[in-house]
């Protein structure tokens, strides 16, 4: 999803977590994930790489629950930025052929110095490429500027133009091997349904606009129905509607010595939904990332259930 709001400007933090605290060996509700060990973050900025839990998606390939959205994070900001997202241990990187930002991401996982099948990136088609044979020219490119052989996760980015076209050409480059799984993203529950009625292949995501004030139940019902995974894209609503400031939110997070976007990023995790959120600022990528040393109780999700407005944040992109 494309917006163009810059809100690394907004103020989401109102402490920065201090002193080392490590979980290890959890297991998330629901999820059947990894083990996991929580970031340790120390008033030295000593860090220890976390192990993000994975999901597995119907296809059998696992995918982190937790990643990094590129969007917007382009040129010698982009390299920094991903660089430090590396170095902290985010391993899901979420990229797209609009955002401008397959180059930066290829370039730095290739220089990271980790294997490539350590890495799950996702990269999106975007509408102006429908079709069969536009999504064949448009994937080639897309791996050509990732400097990839593959992609882990190709995504028709929006329902438009001719989708069957292009949903045959991605299964084609599934069965090659050169996508390890396809998918959607911003597919309603109509237009979900009616690609799976023409489709070899089920799709494996739909990355949807979920968080605090758009919170998708009955979408995720509908795709847990079909086995397929549910991603959110700006689970933090981009900062619309005050969701850093919160009172509510603020208040469960005062309890587990959290801040709001660790709250409402548990919060998805809990619920089994992947999310990628983007932040230029190093602090906030660690912060985003030590997530997984405490657990929301139901009084906790409860509370969060009842600031669902259930309407998108982003009319612009309806």
């Amino acid at each position: 999803m494309i917006n163009k709001n810059n809100t690394d400007k907004i103020k989401r933090r109102e402490f920065l977590q201090s002193g080392a605290s490590v979980a290890a060996s959890v297991m998330l509700s629901g999820l059947g994930v990894t083990d996991l060990f929580a970031a340790v973050h120390t008033p030295h900025n000593t860090y220890s790489v976390p192990t993000i839990p994975t999901i597995t998606l119907n296809n059998g390939i696992r995918m982190p629950i937790l990643g990094y959205g590129t969007m917007t994070i382009e040129g010698s900001k982009g390299e920094r930025c991903i660089a430090d997202a590396i170095s902290i241990g985010y391993r899901l990187f979420d990229t797209a052929t609009i955002y401008g930002t397959e180059g930066v991401v290829g370039k730095e996982i290739a220089q990271s110095g980790i294997q490539r099948e350590d890495f799950f990136v996702t990269t999106k088609l975007w509408v102006d490429d429908s079709g069969y044979d536009k999504t064949k020219k448009a994937f080639e490119r897309s791996l050509s500027k990732l400097r990839m052989e593959y992609v882990d996760l190709y995504l028709i980015h929006r329902p438009r133009g001719d989708v069957k076209g292009s949903w045959k050409a991605m299964e084609e480059l599934h069965k090659e091997g050169r996508i390890k799984a396809i998918g959607v993203s911003n597919f309603s529950a109509h237009q979900f349904d009616e690609l799976i009625s023409n489709s070899t292949v089920k799709p494996a995501v739909n990355q949807i606009e979920t968080h605090a004030f758009f919170q998708q139940h009955k979408a995720q019902d509908a795709l847990r129905h079909d086995s397929v995974q549910m991603e959110a894209w700006s689970p933090f609503a981009g900062g619309r509607n005050g969701l850093f400031t919160n009172k509510t939110i603020a208040a469960i997070g005062a309890k587990h010595k959290k801040t709001n976007a660790q709250i409402s990023l548990r919060w998805l995790i809990q619920r089994g939904i992947v999310a990628i959120p983007r932040t230029s600022q190093k602090a906030h990528m660690i912060d985003n990332i030590n997530i997984f040393d405490f657990e929301l109780d139901e009084s906790d999700m409860k509370t969060l259930a009842a600031l669902d407005l259930n309407v998108t944040q982003f009319p612009e992109w309806e």
